[in-house]
């Protein structure tokens, strides 16, 4: 069974429990511009109890049951169904989440999400479409806007900013002019969303095709200012020349990373070579990256990608030891993609690429990343105690087994007694 018979089976067991249910929100949007939903989340009047009583306690799980929203748990193969009950809102007075909620009609329901696209109800069963918002008109017109006014559903849940930006950008659509006045308008209210909300929407922009659109429109509509500011400083501010460069390199990215897209828009941060353990200096890509709550990881390939920028020009420079250890790089071929797109971009020309290309392809990988001649254990027990010359001896030994001046163990040895007498 499929997500999508199987969301198909939850409504009909509901409508057979004489309740309504629907599929809703952006399933509907996406079957309804010819796309296979990635997610079949479904409607109904009935309240959370009643969707236990017709699933089972073994089969429902409550995750927001003050909110009427349900897990219905499917075969393996079907995964799960959210089902949401019918309802209208309080006052949002967080920014975020309602005071109370009260469960209510389809078309009270409707009312309170976010955009007319995202607002209609569909019937797999009688394949009706219920529009209570014209979501299908504004689909027809390309039309990102708000239901209702715009500025009391971006007071309710602040995020609807950001989220106004993605769906415009991805769907490749128009924003309504009234609710991007009030994004507009709203812009520094965005710092009351937690960085981890604004971290998953910005990788949700980063991860499309349409990224540059997505970050144009965050600049233009005062969103950037209020989450990069850093942007704006080192890039905008510099030149709108070079901020259409980089808009462009979003564009043009064959990738759909994000890592690599974050690294193409910080490109112009300064990204200083700092301890993981240190404090983030201000104003710099780890200081992004930190504030916007990135996983250790993400932070370290992203700031790696920033500081090699331009590496490339310098490879003919660079000893034999060098070019081995940047091509056999984690992220190298993130770099590579990244770099040559910058190149492109900024119309430079790509004799370096070739020639790092053809250094990694023509050089075996037994010489690129050779087993090391010599560890730390074996050092110790030459009679060499760990401290500072110690590793200073080992990057030594490694420098010269790349460098291909050494080749046997012997010859490591020997090495160290030399550099350890110098």
């Amino acid at each position: 069974m499929t997500p999508r018979e199987f969301s198909i089976d939850v409504i009909q067991q509901l409508t057979d429990a004489g309740h309504l249910a629907y599929w809703a929100g952006g399933c509907v949007r996406d079957l309804l511009l010819g796309k296979e939903p990635h997610d079949f989340d479904v409607a109904t009047d009935a309240d959370p109890q009643a969707v236990r009583e017709i699933f089972g306690h073994q089969r429902s799980i409550p995750v927001g049951e003050s909110f009427g929203v349900m897990i219905v748990l499917g075969p393996k193969s079907a995964g799960q169904v959210e089902v949401a009950t019918f309802r209208s809102e309080g006052e949002y007075l967080d920014g975020r989440r309602p005071e109370s909620v009260a469960f209510c009609t389809p078309e009270e329901d409707a009312q309170r999400r976010d955009f007319t696209i995202n607002g209609m109800f569909y019937d797999p069963i009688s394949e009706t479409v219920h529009d209570f918002v014209q979501g299908q008109a504004d689909l027809k017109n390309r039309l990102v806007r708000a239901i209702g006014d715009p500025h009391d559903r971006m007071e309710e849940d602040k995020l609807r900013l950001l989220r106004a930006v993605r769906f415009t950008a991805a769907l490749n659509f128009d924003l309504d002019p009234n609710t991007a006045d009030a994004v507009r308008g709203m812009a520094h209210q965005l710092v009351v969303v937690s960085a981890e909300r604004i971290a998953q929407e910005l990788k949700k922009m980063l991860t499309h095709e349409n990224r540059g659109l997505a970050m144009s429109l965050c600049e233009e509509l005062d969103l950037l200012p209020v989450f990069l500011p850093e942007v704006v400083e080192k890039t905008i501010e510099f030149s709108l020349e070079r901020w259409q460069q980089r808009i462009e390199f979003l564009h043009q990215l064959p990738t759909d990373s994000f890592e690599v897209a974050m690294a193409a828009l910080l490109r112009d941060v300064p990204a200083p070579q700092s301890h993981p353990r240190q404090k983030s200096k201000a104003g710099t890509v780890r200081a992004v990256l930190k504030r916007l709550k990135l996983s250790n990881q993400e932070v370290e390939t992203i700031e790696w990608l920033v500081r090699k920028r331009g590496i490339f020009e310098q490879f003919a420079d660079f000893t034999l030891a060098e070019k081995k250890r940047l091509v056999v790089s984690e992220h190298f071929d993130d770099l590579f993609v990244m770099e040559r797109t910058a190149a492109s971009v900024e119309k430079v020309g790509d004799a370096a690429f070739e020639m790092v290309a053809m250094f990694r392809n023509e050089v075996p990988i037994e010489k690129l990343a050779p087993p090391d001649l010599l560890n730390g254990r074996e050092l110790i027990e030459l009679g060499y105690r760990p401290g500072a010359q110690f590793k200073h001896l080992l990057a030594a030994v490694r420098d010269a087994q790349l460098n291909e001046q050494i080749e046997t163990k012997e010859q490591a040895i020997e090495l160290v007694r030399k550099l350890s007498q110098d």
